[in-house]
């Protein structure tokens, strides 16, 4: 069991009472197993299991939740370059899952990296309506791109800014806010020693008055008749039913509607706390999961597409699908936007918009790593589908062998899902994988 601080023992006494006490100390000495959760946006649950060359057990939290064992190299397999899984704690996973994020709605996630909410509820979305996945330092919300990217996420707008900024620029335009808040990071302590040390009355009384100000600004992003989940991966009350408490005394607009704890001796992994809140009002969120962009809140728009002859040529050539609206930015940069934007993007600080396509430079357009992950093998004309060793020495960046008939960008592929873009040329499949996302 890990060293954990005396006056942490004595709260969680005092927390769960002697007998629950004894089982969660019982609980910590066991050592935390590692889980997946399988990309919804690109294959099934069923599918990723059968596929898989290593064992899966369901968790139980969610049908597409499994842990793998420890000796699985899983940040090196051919699935996790593709973005089938992403490497996430059980009880992690059940925040986003009790949002209710749909299809064609506006989604906020206001604290996300690294990602594993966020791509989660992308799939949730099915790629649809507006996800703005924002995280406050610059660094993290550059592993979260990278994240979005590998998992195929195209209707996300990552911003880089602190809740109040955001909530200053864009007002109250979603119908959900997930707040994933920093915390303590007591449900951790089993698997995270840094969380240990950290720990402190002080620290997490620190996190405390950070959270609510957290949750005052995402008040401000929520539509009339909108839902606010609020999550930490903590235990302390201060953190998590005094949040909500002292949120609710000020909001005479929201009501609580579940709220839910997970403990390691009580449920399936680590630690975590759940409210949800509704918003009253006489606006209605847009909770149907047909609704069109016309029905989501004025200060959203469809992007207008541009005429990008040198792009819609490659489309063409590459592409067995009706090519979406595409962006030209200044730089040469070709974007395909999320199907809402915000009306004022004055001020955002924007990480990524939708899929970077690639981009111009001579008038020749080059595509990006992330238009080959975004889409499956049955959107390209071509694909070149690899196994055994040709697969490893092009995860690697080598070039391999393709058939002598096939020219120009093409897909390699595992399970029919591509993990970089090759280029054909008199039977070699030139390589095409950035260097910094090979794997030898």
């Amino acid at each position: 069991m890990p060293n954990l601080p005396e006056a942490y023992l004595q709260r969680m006494r005092s927390l769960l009472g002697e007998s629950e006490f004894a089982a969660y100390l019982a609980a910590m000495k066991d050592k935390p197993r590692r889980a997946l959760r399988v990309n919804l946006l690109k294959t099934a649950a069923d599918y990723f299991s059968a596929q898989a060359d290593f064992s899966l057990t369901p968790t139980g939290i969610l049908p597409e939740s499994f842990f793998f064992e420890d000796d699985v190299a899983i940040g090196r397999h051919p699935l996790h370059a593709a973005g089938l899984c992403y490497v996430q704690e059980p009880a992690a996973q059940m925040p986003a899952a009790l949002t209710g994020a749909g299809v064609g709605m506006a989604v906020l996630d206001l604290c996300a990296a690294p990602g594993g909410k966020t791509t989660q509820l992308a799939a949730m979305m099915q790629n649809t309506g507006l996800l703005v996945t924002n995280e406050p330092v610059r660094s993290r919300a550059e592993i979260l791109a990278g994240n979005i990217e590998r998992l195929g996420v195209r209707n996300a707008l990552v911003t880089s800014m602190r809740p109040d900024a955001l909530a200053e620029i864009l007002g109250a335009c979603f119908d959900v806010v997930l707040v994933d808040a920093p915390c303590s990071g007591e449900g951790m302590f089993r698997k995270d020693a840094t969380a240990i040390r950290e720990w402190s009355e002080e620290h997490l009384l620190s996190c405390a008055a950070r959270q609510e100000q957290i949750l005052e600004s995402a008040a401000l992003l929520l539509k009339s008749g909108g839902r606010l989940v609020y999550a930490t991966c903590t235990f302390s009350r201060e953190e998590n039913e005094g949040a909500i408490e002292r949120f609710l005394s000020a909001h005479a607009d929201f009501s609580l509607i579940d709220s839910r704890r997970m403990y390691p001796h009580s449920s399936v992994g680590e630690g975590q706390f759940m409210s949800v809140l509704v918003r009253a009002g006489a606006g209605e969120a847009n909770t149907s999961r047909t609704a069109s962009a016309a029905e989501s809140s004025a200060a959203l728009t469809a992007p207008a597409g541009e005429r990008i002859p040198a792009f819609e040529a490659f489309w063409r050539e590459t592409f067995a699908i009706e090519q979406p609206a595409a962006m030209l930015l200044p730089d040469g940069r070709v974007l395909l936007p999320p199907q809402l934007l915000p009306r004022e993007l004055r001020g955002l600080h924007i990480v990524r918009a939708g899929v970077l396509a690639g981009e111009l430079k001579n008038g020749r357009f080059t595509p990006n790593h992330a238009l080959a992950l975004a889409y499956p093998a049955s959107a390209f004309r071509t694909t070149v589908p690899l196994e055994a060793g040709a697969l490893t020495r092009f995860l690697a960046g080598e070039t391999v062998a393709c058939h002598p008939a096939l020219s120009g960008w093409c897909p390699a592929t595992v399970l029919d899902h591509p993990i970089g873009w090759g280029k054909a040329v008199e039977g070699i499949l030139k390589n095409h994988i950035p260097k910094g996302l090979r794997i030898r």
